[in-house]
């Protein structure tokens, strides 16, 4: 004889109300999946997590499971398999009941209509189509540039002829190819749910970019702020700005204004036409004072006849 499953609550695995909306599930679901990836995820535990949230989700998104998980708690799934089977987890005396004459037709018919209905559901699981599966992986912006190779964790849902789902994990082998960008989708063919007849659907797998400490990404344009000095600006000078493929020099025009923008073509994303590295440059002041420093501000301040407020309408005296 089985023995019952150990009793889950749904509700609270997932942070959720008995009398929680499918909206409600779907965006709680959403919210603790991207918490206890596996992939992502530094909380304790969190695959087993992962998985039970699954679990859990699977159960409540389907009316018809959650009301038989409502009614029945933990023997829901019993109860599932019993009336698939007329049979299954019968107590023994049922098999000894006396019927009629007249009960025993109506019996009969019962037992019918179960076995029809039973065999409606098992023919409809043969004829299932495979589905496919949509996940998401984490990269950096080195391996969008460079092209990279990761494995990805997936857990699988598998569905038995009678429409049980059951979790398998995996790990999958995905080829990052250079120069992809943020959401875009890589299809792996053949390797998403499999159909009753063993054919498989398609893993689309989203990209997401990582924020990186130094550059920001704008479809396969790489934006980077460099700060330069008061004298740089003024004089131009020739400095060493970072990029994905290493340091390159930058020559700064003389008397370069703040804000000023300057690309590095090619120095993007790869693709078939090759972003480019947009330099923004921001002129900084020193923090600390120098007494050196200060005298050469006040020779400037009186030689200089530089308004920067000409176009207020005020004068500097």
């Amino acid at each position: 004889m089985s023995q019952s499953m150990e009793y889950k609550d749904y509700y609270q695995i997932m942070g959720l109300k008995k009398d929680a909306t499918p909206e409600e599930i779907k965006r709680s679901y959403r919210k603790l999946a991207r918490k206890y990836h596996p992939d992502v995820s530094k909380e304790a535990n969190a695959e087993a997590k992962f998985k039970e949230l699954g679990e859990a989700y699977e159960v409540l998104r389907d009316p018809e499971k959650r009301a038989k998980y409502d009614k029945y708690g933990q023997y829901w799934q019993e109860q599932s398999r019993a009336s698939a089977n007329p049979y299954a987890n019968q107590r023994q005396e049922s098999y000894y009941h006396h019927f009629d004459e007249g009960q025993a037709a109506g019996f009969e018919d019962f037992l019918n209509s179960i076995f029809r209905e039973r065999s409606g559901r098992r023919q409809h699981s043969f004829n299932e189509k495979a589905e496919d599966i949509h996940a998401s992986l984490a990269i950096s912006l080195e391996d969008s540039f460079t092209g990279a190779e990761k494995t990805l964790q997936l857990q699988t849902p598998v569905v038995d002829e009678y429409g049980n789902v059951d979790y398998h994990n995996r790990a999958v082998k995905v080829k990052i190819p250079k120069g992809i960008s943020n959401k875009q989708q890589i299809r792996l063919k053949g390797q998403g749910m499999k159909g009753a007849q063993q054919h498989a659907g398609d893993l689309y797998i989203e990209i997401n970019i990582n924020p990186h400490p130094l550059f920001s990404l704008e479809k396969n344009n790489i934006f980077l702020r460099v700060p330069i000095s008061p004298w740089e600006a003024a004089l131009g000078a020739t400095i060493q700005v970072p990029t994905l493929a290493g340091s390159v020099n930058l020559k700064i025009p003389k008397l370069s204004q703040n804000g000023k923008q300057m690309r590095l073509k090619g120095r993007g994303l790869p693709s078939k036409v090759p972003g480019d590295q947009i330099i923004t440059l921001e002129i900084v002041i020193p923090k600390t004072a120098n007494p050196e420093t200060d005298a050469l501000y006040e020779q400037l301040a009186k030689v200089s006849h530089f308004n920067p407020r000409e176009q207020l309408g005020v004068s500097n005296d």
